[in-house]
Parts: structure tokens; sequence; C-alpha cells
């Protein structure tokens, strides 16, 4: 129980990579709050199975790209759960993936907008009780596209590079309160989010792949486990890849 006694909160996790990271931080012993913005049954199946496996989780619903709903959510996990101790920024922000050419600046400005509005928020929400114990751990969910981008992703690849810049620049101002900041930066995982890829365009991944496949929910969630536990005390600023080598640093 590595994260025994200590309080989490994962965005966007009601489904894929941040519904396993809340079950595997809630495993480790972490109290974890489940948030949802619309997969409100979804969400409830991962508290269940969080307390089904002898774990506590609420279930909170919050739009973090909402100054006012990020308010709730951290004022609602601190009432039921305790102060904050750990932060995994994955949700979700949609966009459209086009060619440059054909896509519109409101597309591209509101991804990146959200992107980085929905951390910023999360973040200031969180950070001040962390510097008064001077203890916490923030997890930015970027992705492999902010370093090697892809056909069509120009807006996800320039959002998830302004992540991780942000976080390196956490890392920096907040490594004298304890408290630690990085990046996971998933390759080609199956989840809904990727769905749209197709099977022959999963199986031509793989074979590009050192492991052979692509990554599941599970595989990122490890790494996320990893930053969040005492394993990683000396660690800040990083960017981890986990996409099974195809992408080598």
């Amino acid at each position: 129980m590595i994260l025994e006694n200590q309080v989490a909160v994962v965005t966007g996790s009601s489904r894929g990579i941040g519904a396993a990271t809340a079950k595997l931080l809630a495993k480790n012993g972490a109290k974890v709050a489940v948030n949802y913005v619309k997969a409100k049954e979804k969400g409830e199946a991962v508290v269940e199975d969080i307390r089904k496996a002898g774990g506590k989780a609420i279930l909170v619903q919050a739009d973090v790209v909402d100054p006012a709903q990020v308010k709730t959510l951290i004022e609602k996990t601190q009432k039921e759960l305790g102060p904050v101790d750990i932060l995994v920024n994955n949700a979700n922000m949609h966009f459209p993936i086009e060619p440059f050419i054909k896509y519109s600046w409101e597309d591209f400005e509101r991804k990146l907008v959200n992107e980085m509005k929905a951390s910023f928020q999360t973040c200031q929400a969180v950070i001040p009780g962390m510097i008064e114990r001077e203890y916490g751990c923030i997890v930015n969910v970027s992705s492999g596209l902010s370093r090697v981008p892809g056909p069509g992703f120009v807006a996800h690849s320039s959002a998830k590079s302004a992540l991780d810049a942000f976080t390196k620049a956490l890392a920096m101002e907040l490594g004298q309160y304890g408290i630690r900041v990085n990046v996971v930066a998933p390759g080609l995982t199956v989840t809904d989010a990727t769905s749209h890829q197709g099977e022959e365009a999963m199986k031509a991944v793989a074979r590009r792949t050192p492991l052979m496949r692509v990554g599941e929910p599970e595989d990122i969630a490890g790494a996320v486990l990893f930053y969040c536990s005492d394993w990683s005390r000396f660690v800040t600023g990083t960017y981890l890849p986990v996409c099974g080598g195809i992408q080598m640093s």
C-alpha cells in the first residue's frame, strides 16, 4: 500500500487511461476522487470497482475547463477524503483530426486554450494546500505526439507540447516546497478516444513498436503510479514516454 492515506484527484477518470489510473492508485492505498463530465454510469462503475476491491473513492462531476466546477471538485474531495496529495491531469479535450491547411483557427485555439486552462486551474486549486504541507505530486498526461507529431494532429501536438513546457516550469518553481511535477506521455493506446484508428492502423503501429503491441490503459496507469509513489521521490520535471519503445530518448 505505497499510497496509503494519500488523496488523489484523477481528472477524466470515468474511462480509459483515467479509469485504469484511478483503480491502480486506489489498489495501492490512495483515496480517489473519480471525475467525469458526461459519462456518469461509467464513472459510477469505476467507483464501484474500487469499493468492491476494498478501496475508497467518490464520484465528482466537473468540467475542468470551468473554474467554478474545478473549485467544487477540489472542495468536495477535501471535505469527503481530505487534503489533496496527488493530482493527475488526464481530462481529454476533443479536437478535429484534419490537415493543417484545412484547420480553422477556432478549432486550433479551442484545443490549446482548453488543454492549458484545465491543467492551469486544477493545479492552482491544489498547489496552495501542497505548499502548506510541503508535499505533493502532480502528473500531467501528455502524448508522444507532443514530440513526434503525426498528420492531422497539429492542434493536439501543439497543446501537449505546451503542457510539457508548463510541467517543467511548475517543477522548477515548486520543487522548493517538496512538490514534484512530471509528464507521462502515452503512445497509441487502446481507449475510446483512439477507436477511430481502426484495427489495421493499430496493427501497423504495433509492427513498428519494439515491444510489438500498442498500449493498454493499465500500461499508462503503471507509469503514473511510479511518479505518485516514493519510488520517484527524487524525480521531477521529467517526460516519460510510455509507448513500447517506439519513441526513445
